[in-house]
């Protein structure tokens, strides 16, 4: 993966992938988990926009590293790594919970099985955990990257053009 995209660095363009469909997918999780009818129509497109989600964060995580040997290092730098790292796991959970929902969905259609409203309901379980983890440490990945990012720029409202302070 390259470090630049058209010249700019790729990070802040990837990581927009990440934060668009990771809150779409949990959105889509706790729909499907607790709402059959919507499970019937719409857990495949649940997961997929999961899915994709899922393969963005290392994406996003990688080009944060290259991006990161090129900016002074900060604890609030390093805040942000850290809390970044820890977001597949939840992804990855929210992505199972759905793909358990689809396939439970998928073969109880084609057979009747007792065992699939015990592995629903686990799912469902799974789906919403994960929804609400990821979604959380998304929001708290964000602020604090922009808090890093932003960290010394003048946002006073004097009309004058931001800038940073030495």
């Amino acid at each position: 993966m390259p470090s630049t995209i058209m010249g700019l660095p790729a990070h802040p363009l990837i990581i927009h992938a990440v934060v668009v469909l990771i809150p779409l997918a949990a959105l889509g999780a706790i729909v499907v988990a607790v709402w059959p009818a919507a499970r019937e129509r719409y857990a495949s497109l649940a997961l997929g926009v999961a899915t994709v989600a899922l393969l963005a964060v290392p994406l996003a995580t990688h080009t944060g590293e290259l991006l990161e040997a090129h900016v002074k290092r900060t604890p609030l730098v390093e805040r942000h790594t850290e809390m970044a790292d820890g977001l597949l796991p939840f992804a990855a959970l929210l992505w199972l919970g759905l793909a358990v929902l689809v396939f439970v969905r998928w073969y109880g259609a084609r057979r009747n099985v007792q065992w699939g409203r015990y592995l629903t309901v686990a799912a469902a379980i799974v789906a919403v955990v994960g929804a609400v983890a990821s979604g959380v440490q998304v929001a708290r990945i964000g602020h604090s990257g922009a808090a890093a990012a932003w960290h010394g720029v003048d946002t006073s409202s004097s009309g004058q053009a931001a800038h940073r302070q030495p």
